[in-house]
């Protein structure tokens, strides 16, 4: 298996946050609807923010 980069991680993080972990695990990213996808990139948009305002 091979290691996730940090934008990587973000993403599932945010996944398991918004409660789509399962899901995402049984069709992948392409099987999200825009909606969850954009869920998600909103929440690592949030955090990647978050992450350079303490810096």
């Amino acid at each position: 298996m091979r290691m996730l980069s940090s934008k990587e991680r973000l993403k599932y993080e945010a996944a398991k946050e918004a409660g789509l972990i399962e899901k995402l695990k049984q069709v992948g990213w392409a099987g999200l609807s825009t909606a969850e996808s954009g869920r998600i990139g909103g929440m690592v948009g949030a955090k990647v923010r978050k992450m350079t305002k303490e810096e």
